[in-house]
């Protein structure tokens, strides 16, 4: 919670300072993502405070949190699908190198 004054109904409580950071997920694979995004929100007015409507105030407390802020180190993980049909892949092609070679007869 930040304690400025909300531009839009000029109450010193009910800011809230939320960081999000992106998560990906698909069928191969779960990232999480360097991206680090804010948002402030005002509890009292029920409104987002959009970046255009911030005060050198609220600038200089968002600068100071971000700064703060440590964000959850990127990583990427491969999912059990992916490890499938990877080694299908790799069997596959030495099956087919196999074949070439005459090593095995069909």
């Amino acid at each position: 919670m930040l304690s400025n004054h909300c531009p839009e109904c000029y109450s010193n409580e009910g800011l809230r300072l939320t960081f999000k950071q992106r998560f990906t997920e698909n069928a191969f694979s779960k990232s999480i993502v360097e991206d680090l995004k804010n948002e402030i929100h005002c509890l009292t007015c029920d409104n987002p405070i959009y970046s255009g409507r911030w005060t050198r105030e609220i600038e200089q407390v968002v600068a100071y949190q971000q700064r703060a802020t440590t964000p959850k180190a990127t990583s990427m993980k491969i999912k059990t699908l992916s490890w499938v049909l990877a080694a299908i892949f790799i069997l596959a092609l030495v099956f087919s190198v196999l074949l070439a070679l005459d090593v095995i007869k069909i």
